[in-house]
């Protein structure tokens, strides 16, 4: 399920007060969150998830959030985070969860596969 333009427009509004050079569009039936090549998070079903790693995963399980479902057969990896609503809300917390998320998809850049342009 798609989300709505208002809460994609929310959500990048809410991120690009801390990170302007935000962007989102369309990546693998998701909006794709983007700051320059490094893809951190995902919006789907009004909802927003960042991406994680061992470092950051525990400040989600801690808040109760899912890992992303890649679908109701498949189990989800944990590669992506559900952000709390109220995370979400804060311009200020969100961007320190956001730059968490920017943190590991560097990593995740950082290790020998080349990065994907976004188109756009």
């Amino acid at each position: 399920m798609k989300s709505s333009r208002s809460f994609v427009a929310f959500v990048v509004e809410q991120l690009g007060r801390t990170l302007p050079k935000v962007r989102a569009r369309r990546t693998f039936g998701f909006m794709g969150l983007y700051v320059d090549t490094r893809f951190f998070g995902l919006i789907t079903e009004e909802r927003l998830f960042f991406k994680v790693d061992a470092s950051t995963r525990p400040a989600y399980v801690a808040r109760g959030m899912a890992p992303l479902s890649a679908g109701p057969r498949k189990s989800a990896d944990g590669g992506y985070y559900e952000v709390p609503a109220d995370v979400l809300e804060d311009p200020v917390l969100l961007g320190e969860w956001a730059e968490g998320a920017l943190a590991v998809a560097g990593a995740k850049a950082a290790t020998g596969r080349k990065p994907r342009r976004p188109r756009g």
